[in-house]
């Protein structure tokens, strides 16, 4: 069993970037890997419900200096084949270094001098570092080891649960859940938000009668509240899902809706059909991966201007695309 030390502590899209990846190597070498990941603590939930990864070492950057070399101390009591630092800074070099083992590979692209730490570097990729996706850029770190750079199979968080406070407003009675339509309204970035979700939401609820419709995210959107009384399918779960809620529900998904952000990387991964809507930032660098996958949809905005893409050339993009 070959032992491979990934040190990938964040962020969240970055990480399920890195998870593509390692899932590709998992496949092309037969699963014959035990995959231990260095990750920031409050990424940890996520590796743990996701069998690509075997063990999970925690950082916790508040502990500062201290905390770095901490880490370093436990890498260095410690043994194994493979060292991949997807991350490409300082303190991931250093870890890389503490790390006892008889290969290790840094990024080609990597900053703070964190490329003269490593005497294997993954290559660039055809398009070059600052025109390639941020998968294609990882996916080079598979050339090293004789592997094709293209991603094999999905990503799977199949021990991922619903928790009971969502369990309950979704289903009441017990009963099943049906496959549902997700809306992510919100994104990190203002200027990545697209404000039509509530005219798209309107659409879906008078085309798909009998499918859920819900919309999920951590920020301060409001639907139509006059919705819960007029749709016995419209759910809103803003503000009240975690982050393993969020991957349980877009593992069940008929199809995601979603900004250029998290979500949007999560079900491409997952192999769970999704439509991005794309403003100020380009679907070739940022869009789901692999862009060739029928079930990875983007739709831009004329100009990069958000506030001139109509709820309805949405709606028929998801139709065209999805069949709704």
């Amino acid at each position: 069993m070959e032992e491979i030390l990934v040190i990938k502590p964040s962020s969240l899209g970055d990480i399920i970037h890195a998870l593509v990846v390692v899932e590709t190597l998992r496949r092309r070498r037969g699963n014959a890997v035990r995959v231990t990941w260095l990750v920031r603590d409050i990424f940890a939930p996520v590796l743990e419900v996701c069998p690509t990864v075997d063990r999970v070492i925690t950082y916790n950057r508040s502990g500062g200096v201290k905390e770095i070399f901490r880490v370093g101390r436990q890498l260095r009591r410690e043994r194994f084949d493979l060292v991949l630092d997807l991350q490409g800074l300082a303190r991931s070099a250093f870890w890389a270094l503490c790390a006892r083992a008889p290969r290790k590979i840094g990024r080609g692209d990597g900053r703070e001098f964190s490329r003269f730490a490593f005497r294997e570097l993954a290559p660039a990729p055809a398009k070059g570092f600052k025109k390639a996706h941020a998968i294609d850029i990882l996916l080079q770190f598979l050339k090293p080891l004789g592997l094709e750079p293209e991603v094999c199979g999905n990503v799977e968080f199949s021990r991922a649960q619903l928790s009971p406070k969502i369990r309950e407003i979704l289903a009441p009675d017990g009963g099943e859940i049906a496959a549902p339509v997700l809306l992510f309204p919100d994104s990190r970035r203002a200027e990545k938000e697209w404000k039509g979700f509530k005219e798209l939401t309107s659409l879906l609820l008078a085309k798909s009668q009998g499918t859920p419709v819900i919309w999920v995210g951590g920020g301060d959107l409001a639907p139509d509240a006059s919705w819960d009384a007029v749709y016995t399918d419209f759910y809103s779960l803003m503000g009240k899902t975690s982050l393993i809620d969020v991957l349980a529900l877009i593992s069940r998904a008929k199809f995601c809706v979603t900004n250029d952000s998290g979500p949007m990387h999560i079900a491409a991964a997952m192999g769970v059909p999704v439509l991005g809507v794309f403003g100020p930032t380009s679907p070739e660098l940022y869009g789901p991966f692999p862009p060739s996958s029928p079930k990875n949809q983007v739709i831009c905005a004329p100009g990069g201007d958000l506030s001139k893409l109509p709820a309805e050339a949405v709606f028929e993009k998801l139709q065209t695309s999805f069949g709704i």
